[in-house]
């Protein structure tokens, strides 16, 4: 019974509505990117964008959070936005997908705030596995289309000496990257998520 519950929820026209304001918001916040030239090459900036499908999904559950991380990389290409022709769009949205799948998921089991601290450790884990190995098989090959890989490799070993080929690069930027990444984001949700439960859930 509970189940269904839940289910007609997360179809509901409140809930999709809902799904969209995020999205939408989520859109816009990925206009607002940081680049750390001292820790990472230039073409790796910091946004928040996913910190909407962070909020929704502990708000609406699982795969709300996650249709919101794939609406606003969606609004991304169709708006012609896309630097990548839609595989930087792909990978963003794995990769946060992926964190707010696991954050969402574990609260949603209790909903308690040291749950949502589980949830956003073992996410911190998951989005950086799944960055380092969505960059070496999708970005980073894409990137080799548009520069050698030997010059991505480059701007690394300018960081980071210790870094001399694709592998090396991934653990010594792509991994910090998406720890510190995922780390702002769960900083920023913590003082936040239960206001934005209260708000979402006062919306009829």
């Amino acid at each position: 019974m509970q189940q269904t519950i839940k289910s007609n929820r997360m179809f509901s026209t409140s809930t999709l509505v809902k799904v969209g304001i995020l999205s939408a918001i989520g859109y816009i916040l990925m206009f607002i990117s940081v680049p750390i030239p001292v820790l990472f090459p230039d073409f790796l900036k910091i946004d928040i964008s996913d910190l909407t499908a962070l909020l929704g999904g502990i708000a609406l559950g699982p795969a709300a959070g996650v249709m919101i991380a794939f609406l606003k990389n969606l609004l991304q290409f169709i708006t012609g936005m896309s630097t990548t022709g839609g595989v930087g769009e792909l990978a963003n949205f794995i990769i946060g997908g992926s964190f707010v799948w696991t954050v969402s998921y574990i609260y949603s089991k209790r909903r308690k705030t040291n749950s949502l601290i589980i949830g956003l450790l073992l996410g911190i884990i998951v989005m950086t596995i799944v960055g380092c190995l969505s960059n070496y098989f999708i970005m980073l090959p894409f990137y080799s289309t548009i520069m050698p890989i030997e010059a991505v490799i480059e701007m690394g070993a300018a960081i980071n000496p210790v870094i001399v080929d694709k592998l090396s690069f991934v653990i010594w930027i792509i991994a910090p990257f998406n720890i510190l990444k995922a780390t702002i984001m769960s900083l920023l949700t913590l003082p936040m998520y239960k206001k934005t439960e209260k708000v979402l859930n006062r919306m009829k």
